[in-house]
């Protein structure tokens, strides 16, 4: 037996030549505990556990299921493009993020569209001195390099203009190797460690300090862009809409996700 450091969402664990392998909960896919588990296998592990030991809702109650849904994943743990809930359909993006109006069952998602550009933005609370940029930037950097595995070079800008932090990643299909870690599946993870709702096994989110100063974060936006545009109702889309999917925003306090998507 071993345990799996980067994903409490597994069971049937051991070790193999060395390296840790896990069932994930809910798909039964094999798991490298190496490495990030990919979104997809840990959003369907999610919803497994939310689905058992709970008490019934009220049969009117209303949950917004555009932020988590019940996936369907492909062997290499990847999202299918084209998702269902029961007769409703739409097609997704690498992130898993919706892309299209809601169809019924015989819509088409002719290709998994890449998520290229992931930008997260926050907001700290109100201090008496702003941050030291460059100290801020080697935090993020080095967090994100370690504790999600990603090579710097997707790291594309740490930007700190009082009191908002901007962090951009971009990875293209084309310059993504193997065994690189994805740019969507570090989103979901530093979205989980900032929510207070870890994936790693030791459950320890991320306590932002910045020359050996708490930082305390009031709010996180997650924006994604893909490669090619997304075919929501043009109706519904404001022009500066047309390259961003949808922003999760992450009320820190209170531990709520918020969507908006672009089609509202």
């Amino acid at each position: 037996a071993c345990v799996c450091e980067k994903n409490k969402r597994v069971t049937d664990c051991r070790l193999d030549n060395g390296r840790c392998l896990c069932k994930a909960i809910g798909s039964e896919a094999l798991v490298d505990c190496s490495t990030l588990t990919s979104k997809c296998l840990l959003m369907k592990a999610e919803v497994t556990g939310s689905k058992s030991g709970r008490r019934e809702k009220p049969k009117d109650a209303f949950e917004d299921t555009d932020g988590l849904y019940d996936p369907e994943c492909e062997s290499t743990g990847a999202f299918k493009a084209k998702q269902c809930n029961g007769t409703t359909c739409w097609c997704v993006n690498t992130a898993g993020v919706r892309r299209t109006d809601k169809h019924d069952a015989d819509l088409k998602c002719s290709q998994l569209v890449r998520t290229m550009w992931i930008i997260i933005e926050m907001k700290h609370a109100k201090r008496d001195a702003p941050l030291n940029a460059e100290s801020l930037k080697k935090f993020f950097t080095d967090t994100i390099t370690s504790r999600y595995q990603l090579d710097g070079r997707y790291i594309t800008s740490v930007l700190y203009e009082n009191p908002y932090i901007t962090i951009d990643l971009k990875q293209n299909a084309s310059n993504k190797l193997p065994g690189d870690v994805d740019i969507a599946d570090v989103a979901y993870y530093f979205e989980k460690d900032v929510k207070g709702q870890s994936i790693f096994h030791n459950n320890a989110g991320i306590n932002v300090s910045i020359d050996n100063e708490p930082v305390k974060l009031e709010k996180t936006v997650v924006y994604y862009v893909d490669e090619i545009a997304p075919e929501f109702s043009m109706k519904y889309l404001t022009p500066g809409l047309i390259a961003v999917i949808v922003v999760v925003v992450i009320a820190i306090v209170a531990a709520i996700v918020v969507l908006v998507s672009s089609n509202k």
